[in-house]
């Protein structure tokens, strides 16, 4: 008897040609689209409604059953909640790991079972080795769409039972297969944003939530260069959208963001020399390890502090306050809240949200 999976379907071309895959191999599939956000977008748009017409086109197409569960207010709880929370803290969360973990391979998962699934999969571009009862989360073949740096935060017990079906090919070969199969989705643009709320204007997004609070630009010797419109909007390293009307530096340079100083409200900027960006390493006060710690407390690795970034050798050490990670080469820009994710060869061993940074 065929094994039941069922598919996180999104209403994209990944998710789509991941349930055409697995049924191509013999599965029994479900289609399963998750609403996790109900508002309106600026122009009056529920790109959720969007979404899930897409999922009932492709879920007709391939002759499979597809249903919709509605998990807004688990996503508002577990994730926008800490999401609001990191930026009135000055910090940069980045809540695609944080909606992996509490709801893609949480309460998908458990929905999924309830619908009878032996295996649940998803659109990821990552692969996966279950070994034994022991499960390696593993680049893809992809290295442009790699996620692994997005499901750091999984469990052993969140990742068995998965199927990654997009693992060992690359986006265009995706793309092919769509279209070769007659899929509505072969041409959709992919898309981008925060997870599951879209692409928004940032600023107007956020002031719904949080109440914008203006204060001054400064140097670090104290002149003043403009008004900011709230330090939840900035981050460190930041040159465009400073609003300090393009004025340069004394060697013509352009200003970029150095700190954020949360008490007193002020944004401080630099031009010129951005060695006071570059950190020598950082402090996290956990690891969420994948499958399992590794032995010994100095662990060499290569890591990624941002998702758009080649992997940066380093040496994590496991001490008794937290974790230290030195850096093999200085880091330009490392940001709190975002996150830390480690590498050996082609297994993602795990991460954690970045504290500070050590200079």
């Amino acid at each position: 008897m065929a094994k039941t999976v069922v598919v996180g379907m999104s209403g994209g071309v990944d998710s789509s040609v991941a349930a055409l895959l697995l049924k191509e191999q013999g599965y029994n599939v479900i289609g399963l689209f998750m609403n996790n956000w109900e508002e309106r977008d600026e122009c009056g748009v529920c790109t959720a409604e969007e979404d899930f017409t897409d999922v009932r086109r492709v879920a007709n197409k391939l002759g499979i059953p597809y249903y919709s569960v509605n998990f807004a207010k688990e996503y508002m709880d577990r994730v926008f909640s800490y999401f609001l929370e990191e930026y009135k803290k000055g910090r940069t969360p980045n809540p695609d790991v944080l909606c992996n973990r509490e709801i893609k391979f949480r309460d998908f998962k458990e929905k999924a079972i309830e619908l009878g699934a032996d295996f649940i999969a998803t659109g990821h571009y990552c692969d996966i080795l279950h070994d034994g009862g022991i499960h390696w989360l593993k680049k893809a073949k992809d290295q442009g769409k790699d996620q692994t740096y997005f499901l750091n935060q999984l469990s052993q017990d969140q990742l068995s039972g998965v199927l990654f079906p997009l693992g060992k090919l690359d986006k265009g070969e995706v793309r092919a297969i769509a279209e070769k199969n007659g899929l509505a989705t072969a041409k959709k643009k992919d898309s981008t944003g925060i997870c599951f709320i879209g692409e928004r204007n940032f600023r107007n997004f956020l002031q719904n939530y949080i109440p914008a609070k203006k204060g001054l630009i400064k140097t670090m010797d104290g002149k003043v260069l403009g008004e900011h419109l709230g330090l939840m909007y900035y981050t460190i390293g930041q040159r465009k959208g400073l609003g300090i009307g393009g004025q340069k530096g004394d060697d013509g340079t352009r200003w970029f963001v150095i700190e954020k100083d949360l008490e007193n409200n002020i944004l401080y900027v630099a031009h010129g020399d951005e060695s006071r960006l570059y950190s020598i390493g950082l402090f996290m006060k956990s690891v969420n390890w994948i499958p399992f710690k590794p032995e010994g407390n100095v662990i060499e690795c290569m890591g990624k502090f941002r998702y758009r970034q080649p992997e940066q050798k380093c040496t994590v050490y496991i001490k008794e306050d937290g974790i230290e990670v030195k850096f093999a080469e200085p880091q330009r820009a490392i940001t709190e809240g975002q996150f830390a994710v480690f590498y050996q060869g082609d297994n993602c061993i795990g991460g954690g949200v970045i504290e500070k940074a050590i200079f």
